[in-house]
């Protein structure tokens, strides 16, 4: 991913835009990607997040209840990279387990308004972190040697370092702020709300890049540019270098969601907490 590329379409001066015309060999925008399905694994109690397991395959968080529910009932499978069940309670005894992300050996994992912790090779639990104020956490992402995870019910994204959690940020145009996304210099993050895609730099300072995706979920990069975005409600968008979103699948009248996806190489892995499945697209470009 050429992020200085992308960073650099949303800092164009006036005057550079008053330069000379490329050529037309040189507008040539890159074909949008097409997503074929892969695979898909069955057997999921409302799966939400994905994170890819540090001896192949994926972790899945199953919520097995509703979103905000202290139920203790939900629990961590592993499938094999094709989707096959490797271990279905990887780990449990979770209230609502959502977004993961993998960071030293460690797997945390977002669970409501607390940060839950478990060892990545064997399941054994490493403990959990208690987020003062938080309401429904969400995603995570590992990003600049830290986690961040995001509440969709404080417009915020918080930071997970050395065993503690501050809030890095709160913005009313984070409104429910679902995926975040660490890559290079940059966060990525998508709202439900307005649906829209931000960048996120270092300091904490918002770019708008696209909007209009409504309820979105997940957030993945694309490799010859351009993101991948999904929705609660069943759809993936992708989204061009210059903020153009275009829907590339749609699976609302089947009732199948495309929640939290995650991007692994040429491969996007999206939970769909309807009807308990997981689906993987393949990305052709």
């Amino acid at each position: 991913m050429r992020h200085s590329l992308l960073i650099s379409i949303f800092a164009i001066s006036a005057a550079a835009c008053s330069a000379e015309k490329p050529a037309a060999s040189e507008n040539i925008a890159p074909a949008q990607p097409e997503l074929k399905q892969l695979w898909l694994a069955e057997g999921f109690s409302a799966p939400e997040g994905s994170a890819a397991a540090p001896g192949g395959g994926y972790f899945i968080s199953n919520v097995a209840g509703e979103g905000p529910d202290k139920d203790g009932e939900g629990w961590i499978s592993l499938i094999s990279a094709d989707g096959a069940m490797i271990t279905e309670r990887f780990a449990d005894g979770f209230n609502a387990p959502k977004g993961m992300a993998v960071l030293d050996g460690v797997l945390y994992i977002a669970d409501i308004d607390r940060v839950r912790m478990i060892d990545a090779a064997s399941g054994e639990d490493k403990g959990d972190i208690a987020v003062e104020g938080a309401k429904f956490l969400n995603d995570a992402t590992v990003w600049n040697g830290a986690v961040y995870v995001s509440d969709s019910l404080t417009n915020s994204i918080l930071k997970i370092e050395d065993g503690a959690a501050s809030v890095w940020i709160t913005d009313d145009r984070l409104g429910k702020v679902n995926g975040v996304l660490g890559a290079g210099e940059t966060l990525y993050a998508v709202t439900m709300d307005t649906g829209s895609l931000y960048v996120v730099d270092a300091q904490g300072r918002l770019t708008e890049i696209a909007n209009g995706m409504m309820t979105a979920d997940g957030v993945g990069l694309v490799e010859d540019d351009g993101w991948l975005v999904s929705t609660v409600v069943g759809e993936i968008f992708y989204v061009s270098p210059e903020g153009e979103p275009t829907k590339l699948i749609d699976t609302r009248e089947a009732g199948i969601s495309q929640n939290d996806l995650n991007v692994y190489g040429d491969i996007a892995i999206a939970p769909n907490w309807r009807p308990g499945t997981v689906t993987a697209w393949k990305i052709n470009q």
